[in-house]
């Protein structure tokens, strides 16, 4: 399994990063999670030969922002939009005139599954909680090709995020916040909590992302972030677009 990170900023598009969008390349599947504006790459890496399933967290602008980009990818082997109970009023309102091209123009065949209700239509193995947010959110545990990847965005530290995380492979999570900010009136993480729920949840490896455009201008300022998160879970790497892993 091959994981390619698109786009690692949160809020918006930097020399840095473009906004959050991760992509998961099994064997059988293209599982994209989230499409801020690094889903316009998406192109480079899916070429129609296996279905996508996108999971949506929420539908901040950062994580939704690529869509206007969905007439470009190749999806002939359907493409399957997942996320929380009224994503499909969502889609029908972004992705439709006057915003971009409506969904039922694009070349192949679109669905939207709502989460619970569309649960048992997701053919791999796929569990979701609430995070702690300003605005509902959810967190995934994807299980396939015998590997599992937890991904946690847009959230202060919750257990929710550590029971997603439970002994998984690969821990993705946000970092919004530098070393020791918080904010409870708009909850996100910084790196010593994004590694205790790593830490406390056992995972194997932490990837920090979706670093707060303008806290985070640099690269040097997220290996600034890793080096704290390390310091709590020794297994921490920050992220950059077009970053490539295998698990």
């Amino acid at each position: 399994m091959k994981i390619i990170f698109l786009g690692t900023n949160g809020w918006f598009e930097t020399d840095t990063g473009n906004t959050l969008c991760v992509l998961v390349k099994s064997r059988d599947y293209d599982i994209v999670l989230d499409a801020g504006s690094g889903f316009f790459r998406l192109d480079r890496y899916v070429d129609g030969t296996r279905p996508v399933y996108l999971l949506l967290s929420h539908f901040h602008m950062d994580h939704i922002s690529g869509l206007h980009g969905l007439s470009k990818i190749n999806c002939s082997m359907g493409l399957s939009i997942i996320g929380q109970t009224g994503t499909r009023n969502v889609i029908d309102t972004i992705v439709n005139r006057p915003f971009t091209v409506p969904v039922d123009r694009l070349s192949y065949k679109t669905e939207v599954l709502e989460l619970p209700a569309d649960h048992g239509r997701v053919p791999f193995g796929l569990e979701y909680l609430p995070m702690t947010h300003s605005d509902p959110c959810l967190g995934y545990r994807v299980t396939v090709d015998g590997k599992t990847v937890a991904f946690c965005t847009d959230t202060g530290y919750c257990e929710n995020a550590v029971n997603l995380g439970r002994n998984s492979d690969l821990l993705i999570t946000e970092c919004a916040f530098r070393s020791g900010e918080s904010n409870h009136a708009w909850p996100h993480l910084n790196p010593e909590t994004a590694a205790r729920i790593a830490l406390e949840a056992g995972a194997s490896r932490l990837v920090l992302t979706h670093f707060d455009a303008a806290r985070y201008i640099t690269a040097g300022d997220r290996e600034k972030a890793a080096i704290s998160a390390r310091g709590v879970f020794p297994g921490t790497v920050h992220s950059h677009d077009f970053m490539e892993m295998a698990i």
